[in-house]
């Protein structure tokens, strides 16, 4: 193996044939320490889990299957029309301990490690800012990692996702609850449970107050990144 970027390499066999072509990434964090355990599990082939890539807490990447095939990381889950976002996706996991063994902020080191990898992915395939999400964004009944400490501001200033938007030009423009899920769907999120959709969204968008209440504020949010995508202002 000779890659910069990938410190070693356990192949997992937990992969099959992609059937859709490369257009995003999703993170996660592990929840489980030590890394070896997780590092384990998706090389268990009972357990049919697995991803692109797992970076420790140490900035260490070890790269689990080929980006070429598809990595069982996503589960049901859908973002932008794709419900099988295992195939369009490169899948990256985080060592960290998640909230269920005690949430805290991400290592220096790991996200030193990231950025650089994510942006060679980001570049050879043409991935979207508006395509890099978490686990949370394309499974909002089931997931909540990265979680709301999650570094998004820092990927942004990268180019490596969708800024939180500075500006909200319009205020509150959505004048009922229904139409705040409808543009909620449009932008990519799957509305089947609102509540955790909402959540997800703020999670995202909004960490500092998760309640899965929509407010004026969120929709604000909302409302802005539609009309920056929609003047293709969001790549």
């Amino acid at each position: 193996m000779s890659d910069e970027l990938v410190h070693r390499e356990v192949l997992s066999p937990n992969f099959n044939e992609r059937a859709l072509p490369i257009s995003m990434v999703v993170l996660h964090y592990t929840e489980m320490k030590p890394v070896e355990t997780a590092i384990e599990k998706m090389c268990d082939p009972d357990a049919e889990v697995s991803a692109h890539y797992c970076i420790t807490e140490d900035g260490e990447v070890i790269r689990l299957v080929p980006e070429e095939k598809r990595a069982w990381h996503a589960g049901a889950s859908y973002w932008r029309g794709h419900k099988d976002v295992n195939s369009a996706s490169i899948g990256i996991e985080l060592d960290h301990p998640g909230h269920g063994l005690g949430y805290r902020e991400f290592a220096e080191a790991q996200i030193d490690a990231l950025v650089p990898l994510l942006h060679r992915i980001v570049k050879n395939y043409d991935i979207p800012r508006a395509n890099v999400v978490g686990h949370s964004c394309v499974a909002p009944a089931r997931k909540i990692d990265p979680g709301e400490l999650f570094p998004w501001d820092r990927l942004a200033e990268y180019g490596l996702c969708l800024p939180k938007p500075e500006k909200l030009e319009l205020g509150d423009p959505f004048d009922n609850d229904g139409s705040f899920y409808l543009a909620l769907e449009r932008f990519g999120y799957d509305i089947t449970d609102g509540h955790k959709a909402v959540e997800a969204f703020q999670r995202r968008w909004r960490p500092d107050r998760i309640d899965g209440q929509i407010d004026g504020q969120i929709r604000a949010i909302l409302f802005q990144l539609l009309l920056d995508r929609d003047r293709g202002a969001t790549r």
